[in-house]
């Protein structure tokens, strides 16, 4: 299944779930009519947890309580140039749910002439029964010892250490043996690019292999550079949950 969707294709579902995926202090007020908020700083993540933006504990109980059922169209946007809504797109598939996200984020529904709307407050009464998918995260053991290829999707400065890293307490660097590609080189004007110019960029940098676990600094942008190798083709794909949170501590 193409994991993106249309402002056009988006209209004309029907009873879908439609959630606007924020990270940072100021999350907006409004957004696509009948839309919810799905904040990482908030629900989205678990606030119980020393790291940031990390699995909340029963993903599917809380995609239930925005409505989700079994079959329920579930399609994510977001108003920060693609940044965070394939996190909530990759929690959707980890609950089992096989969600769409809007290409071009609220940018592209409004330069498709949409209005906006305070969100919605979660409506309840969904029901899943669908099977969990742990494995699609990964823990530092896991890294460290399963021999995947760990694609780093941060800047090429705080790749190579040259540029500090924005969590006190880190240090700089990367995850040995882990490759760079830039969670914004995915996109071409707001838009993520074509399947054959991703399969370009991925062979580029993962050559042959096909085991590739994203990794970022919170967990959130490696879900863009995982929505990106959906879209070129890739299956086995896992996100490092921790990421340069967890390794790069110093």
């Amino acid at each position: 299944m193409n994991p993106m969707i249309t402002v056009e294709e988006l209209r004309a579902l029907p009873d879908a779930v439609v959630l606007c995926a924020s990270m940072g202090p100021h999350p907006p007020s409004h957004g696509i009519p009948g839309s919810h908020l799905a904040d990482l700083e908030g629900d989205f993540s678990d606030s119980a947890s020393d790291l940031p933006h990390t699995v909340p504990t029963d993903v599917q109980a809380l995609f239930a309580s925005y409505g989700v059922s079994d079959g329920t169209p579930v399609v994510v946007y977001d108003d920060a140039e693609g940044a965070s809504a394939p996190r909530v797109w990759w929690l959707a598939k980890v609950a089992g749910i096989e969600a769409h996200v809007l290409d071009g984020g609220l940018t592209a529904w409004r330069e498709a002439g949409g209005e906006l709307a305070p969100f919605a407050a979660p409506r309840g009464g969904g029901h899943l029964s669908a099977t969990e998918r742990p494995e699609l995260l990964r823990n530092q053991e896991d890294v460290a010892q399963d021999g995947r290829l760990i694609v780093d999707a941060r800047s090429a400065g705080r790749f190579a250490g040259t540029e500090p890293e924005p969590r006190p307490g880190l240090r700089s660097g990367h995850i040995p043996g882990s490759v760079n590609l830039p969670y914004t080189e995915v996109y071409a004007e707001g838009r993520l690019k074509s399947p054959a110019e991703l399969r370009a960029l991925f062979a580029g940098v993962a050559g042959e292999r096909r085991d590739l676990t994203f990794s970022c600094g919170s967990g959130v942008t490696a879900c863009v550079t995982a929505l990106a190798a959906t879209v070129a083709g890739y299956e086995d794909t896992a996100v490092y949950e921790g990421s340069w949170s967890e390794w790069g501590r110093a």
